[in-house]
């Protein structure tokens, strides 16, 4: 296993009542100059901001000024044969050394074959094999970033025949063996559970409390393939009743932690997207307020 070196101040313990947004371009310009009373935190997407200077990095160091900052990978692919490049690494670390993100996340999926970056997240089996490559390419990356890393659980179409365990057990192991946090993505349960037929109960009963460092809230859409009633997690509008339920279970179960409220595709105009983090917010505050009220007792 891994040894992570934790930053010296853990500041993802303050967010932890808060829930935050996606920035998103439209929004950039209103949230510098008008900063929305109670928004503690937003996150990026790392890519996004691997660049040498110019106007973007200006636009983030002022977003920084104003909140506590999420750095969201999608480009390390962990579930490549090969290792993570190191060149990638780091231009994250240097982009994380510079502004100092409270939480940094990335992908259970691969999008690298032959050094080409595909622009999808696709899926791998849940093997031992690929456990063990996933395992040791998570603790390759921490190491090299210098920070602990959490990793999304995927939402999922298809299963692979060669799979031996529930994604849940596969998820949880990743964190046991490297070490790593897990970012808990509440829509993606609900979509594979939809998808593959599967308790959610069952897959809050397997990750460990103790490595869920943040929780991914989202809009999903409805489809149907061959006959077959589909959800795709396509964060692309608000989130949808079910998934506020089962948030509810997930406080219940783990506690408050970060929470944020993405939206990539059709994006809303930013009162919309702070509607959705309200309604978060809401449920963060009433899950703190039983935290304490347990703890009195």
């Amino acid at each position: 296993m891994t040894v992570v070196r934790k930053p010296a101040s853990d500041r993802s313990q303050e967010l932890e009542r808060e829930a935050g947004i996606g920035l998103r371009h439209p929004h950039v310009a209103e949230l510098i100059d008008r900063p929305p009373p109670g928004l503690a935190w937003v996150e990026v997407h790392t890519e996004n901001y691997m660049v040498e200077g110019g106007p973007r990095l200006r636009q983030l160091e002022l977003i920084r000024e104003r909140y506590a900052l999420s750095f969201h990978g999608v480009g390390l692919s962990l579930g490549s044969g090969e290792p993570p490049d190191p060149a990638h690494l780091a231009r994250i670390r240097r982009l994380a050394d510079r502004f100092a993100p409270a939480l940094l996340s990335e992908h259970i999926s691969w999008s690298i074959e032959s050094g080409h970056y595909l622009n999808d997240l696709f899926p791998i089996p849940y093997t031992e094999e690929a456990l063990s490559v996933v395992a040791r390419n998570v603790a390759i990356a921490q190491d090299a970033l210098g920070r602990p890393l959490m990793v999304e659980n995927p939402s999922s179409y298809l299963r692979f025949v060669d799979s031996t365990m529930p994604e849940c057990e596969f998820v949880a192991e990743i964190a046991r063996r490297a070490g790593c946090g897990i970012l808990l993505d509440v829509n993606n349960i609900h979509v594979s559970a939809h998808n593959h037929r599967f308790e959610v109960a069952d897959y809050l009963e397997t990750i460990p409390a103790a490595a869920i460092g943040e929780f991914h809230l989202a809009g999903h859409a409805s489809c149907e393939i061959e006959g077959n009633p589909m959800l795709i997690d396509d964060h692309a509008s608000r989130v949808d009743e079910p998934v506020w339920r089962l948030f509810d279970a997930t406080l219940a179960r783990y506690g408050k932690r970060p929470t944020l409220i993405e939206w990539d595709n059709g994006v809303p105009p930013l009162e919309v997207l702070l509607d959705e983090r309200a309604k978060a917010q809401r449920r963060l505050v009433r899950a703190a307020g039983e935290d304490t009220r347990a703890d009195a007792a």
